[in-house]
């Protein structure tokens, strides 16, 4: 997730403090450390909702094309390499996390991942309609105008038969889906956060 967009106001309902660093769960670069650094509002994906979204997809992502928005640590678009993905688009508007990431993509030798310094919604409008098999989107909590721009901008990239993972401080229900042509496939429910996998209604 951006740290530079993600100042949220004291209201929030954001998690604690950052753990100082995560690990990637699954894959070939399973236990690696990935970095967290100490940024406002930076807060990656705990553990147990990235090994709860792997489950719903699979283990074996040998193929896809992926693209995490709002990548921040990078922990959901290198999972997604570690489990094969053939392209991942890790895009952060913060300088220094981009560095980070550049840097991480190095170490592990993720030939298939590419780190763009930028923003996150112009790179999901600007991927080809149908190109993607996931897009996985983790804005910041307190500015909710991302992620309806975001959801349809995502619903636009994935192919028919493609996944949108939204991470975000409430449920997201069919009504507020439908306007970007999606619908629920899986949730979880974990403190502070609501994982929703979602698909393009057919």
């Amino acid at each position: 997730m951006s740290a530079a967009r993600k100042k949220t106001p004291a209201t929030a309902r954001v998690p604690g403090p950052p753990p100082g660093e995560v690990r990637i769960i699954g894959g070939q670069w399973k236990r690696s450390k990935l970095p967290v650094p100490d940024k406002p509002g930076l807060r990656p994906t705990p553990d147990r909702v990235r090994e709860t979204l792997f489950n719903w997809l699979g283990q074996d992502l040998t193929g896809w094309h992926c693209l995490d928005a709002f990548a921040g640590t990078g922990a959901l678009g290198l999972e997604a390499a570690s489990r094969g993905a053939t392209a991942v688009l890790l895009v952060e508007h913060d300088a220094g996390l981009c560095a980070a990431l550049a840097r991480a993509a190095e170490r592990l030798r993720a030939s298939a991942v590419r780190v763009q310094c930028g923003d996150g919604l112009a790179a999901l409008r600007a991927a080809s309609p149908g190109s993607l098999h996931l897009v996985l989107l983790d804005p910041p909590f307190g500015r909710t105008e991302f992620f309806a721009p975001a959801l349809e901008a995502a619903a636009r990239a994935i192919a028919a038969e493609g996944f949108i993972y939204l991470e975000a401080p409430s449920l997201w229900g069919p009504d507020a889906l439908a306007a970007s042509g999606l619908a629920l496939h899986r949730h979880l429910h974990a403190g502070a956060v609501h994982a929703h996998l979602l698909r393009r209604v057919t």
